[in-house]
C-alpha cells in the first residue's frame, strides 16, 4: 500500500540500506576537540570545553546564562528543584510528551496534571490551560491551589513536541497570571523559533537535550538556560554536588546532585554546535521535499504554525486513523525504514494513569494518527 512512500524515502536518502529515524552527523571539529580534551587530561566535569559550550549555547539562543548537565532529564529535574517544587506539590504538563517530563516531576515527589494539546502544534493548548485554571483553582497570597486536592500548583511544563513550537507566549502569560513558574521543555526544540524568538527562552527556565538522537549531540547531555543570574548560580551549585569553593576541603552546604556534563562530552557538543546552521538548513530542505511528496499523496505533512520556524527535528505525517498508522509503521519498518508513532500518552501509561487528567481528545486523536519518519541530515 505504501510502496511509493518507501521508494521515495530510500531515494531521498540515496540508499537501499537501513535508514534510521535520526542519526548523528560528525562532520566538523569533533575529533580535534576530543583529542584536545584527552591531551589536556581534563575529561571529567572541569575543563575549558564546558565553559566554552555554556557561553556558546547561551549566545546562540540569546539567553543570559546556560548550565550544562549530564542529561536533558537531569536538566528538567534541577529546573523543578530550583523552582521550589517538592513533595505533594503539583505540576501541569501535557500527556503527549516523552516520559522524562513526568519522571522529573516524580523525582521531586510532586504529581502531574495533564492538560490537552492543540492539534496544530502538538504542544500544550493555552485555551485548555486557561479553562482548567479558571474552573479548578483558587489564588491565595499569590499562590495557585487546586480546588480538588488542596495542593499548590507550583509549575507548568509545556513541551515543544518534535521541536515544533507551541503557543508558548500565551502559556507564559497564563502562568504569570496564576503565579505559576513556567519551565519550558525545549528538549527537542534547539534552533526553532516562535515569533522570532528562540525556544527555551520564553519560560522562567528552559531546558534542552543533547541525547544521541537530537540535532546536536554530546552522546548524552542537556542544559538549563535562564536570564536570572541568581537562578543560574543555584543550578550550577546544585548540579555540582553543592560543593563550596575551597582549595582542598570538601564542604557541601546542601543536598546536591552530580548532574555535571563532563568536559569530554562538552568538547563533542561544542563541535556540533558550530555546525548547527548547516544541520538546520539540511533538515529544513528535507522537510520541504517530504512536504511536497506527501501532500501530493493526500497524506497530511505536519508543518505547524505560520509564526514559527521549525527545526524539523522529527518530521511527522498525520494518517487517517490508527489502522492506517499501523499499516504504515508495519510496511516501512519491514523495509528497514525506521518510523515511529508518538509516545504512549502519559495519561494512559501504567505509571501515570491515576494522575489528574482533563479532556485530552486532541492528544488521543494525534496518538492514533501521527507517525515520525526518517529525519537525519542528509549526506548525499
Amino acid at each position: 500500500m505504501y510502496e511509493d512512500s518507501i521508494a521515495f524515502i530510500k531515494k531521498t536518502y540515496c540508499t537501499d540500506k537501513a535508514i534510521g529515524l535520526h542519526e548523528p552527523r560528525f562532520l566538523g571539529n569533533e575529533k580535534k576537540y576530543l583529542n584536545d580534551c584527552i591531551d589536556s587530561t581534563f575529561v571529567s566535569s572541569i575543563g575549558k570545553f564546558v565553559d566554552q559550550f555554556e557561553g556558546s549555547i547561551s549566545n546562540y539562543v540569546d539567553a543570559n546564562f546556560a548550565v550544562a548537565t549530564s542529561t536533558g532529564t537531569s536538566a528538567l529535574h534541577i529546573a523543578l528543584v530550583v523552582s521550589d517544587v517538592g513533595l505533594d506539590d503539583e505540576v501541569i504538563t501535557q500527556p503527549l510528551t516523552f516520559v522524562a517530563t513526568c519522571n522529573a516531576i516524580s523525582y521531586c515527589g510532586a504529581a502531574p496534571i495533564f492538560i490537552d494539546v492543540d492539534k496544530d502544534t502538538m504542544g500544550m493548548s493555552p485555551n485548555a490551560l486557561q479553562v482548567f485554571l479558571e474552573k479548578n483553582t483558587t489564588i491565595k497570597n499569590k499562590k495557585c491551589f487546586n480546588n480538588a486536592t488542596g495542593k499548590q500548583i507550583k509549575a507548568c511544563i509545556p513541551m515543544h513536541t518534535f521541536g515544533n513550537p507551541c503557543r508558548i507566549d500565551e502559556i507564559k502569560k497564563i502562568c504569570d497570571d496564576y503565579f505559576i513558574t513556567m519551565i519550558e521543555d525545549a528538549a527537542e526544540g534547539l534552533g526553532s523559533t516562535y515569533k522570532g524568538k528562540y525556544l527555551g527562552t520564553f519560560g522562567d527556565l528552559g531546558v534542552f537535550s543533547f541525547n544521541g538522537n537530537k540535532i546536536i549531540t554530546s552522546g548524552g547531555g542537556g542544559c538549563v538556560v535562564t536570564n536570572n543570574e541568581v537562578t543560574a548560580k543555584k543550578v550550577k551549585h546544585l548540579t555540582s554536588t553543592a560543593k563550596t569553593p575551597h582549595k582542598w576541603e570538601y564542604i557541601h552546604d546542601e543536598i546536591g546532585y552530580n548532574y555535571r556534563m563532563p568536559n569530554l562530552n562538552a568538547a563533542l557538543l561544542l563541535a556540533q554546535l558550530e555546525q548547527i546552521d548547516s544541520f538546520l538548513a539540511s533538515k529544513r530542505q528535507l522537510s520541504a521535499i517530504y512536504s511536497n511528496f506527501f501532500n501530493k499523496k493526500n497524506i497530511h505533512f505536519f508543518t505547524g504554525l505560520s509564526e514559527s520556524l521549525h527545526n524539523c527535528w522529527l518530521n511527522t505525517i498525520i494518517l487517517k486513523d490508527i489502522q492506517e498508522r499501523d499499516r504504515f509503521l508495519e510496511e516501512t519498518n519491514s523495509n528497514k525504514i525506521m518510523t515511529r508513532p508518538i509516545w504512549q500518552l502519559m495519561a494512559r501509561s501504567k505509571i501515570y494513569n491515576d494522575a489528574q487528567c482533563e479532556n485530552i481528545k486532541n492528544s488521543l486523536w494525534l496518538a492514533d494518527r501521527a507517525v515520525n519518519i526518517p529525519s537525519s541530515s542528509r549526506v548525499c
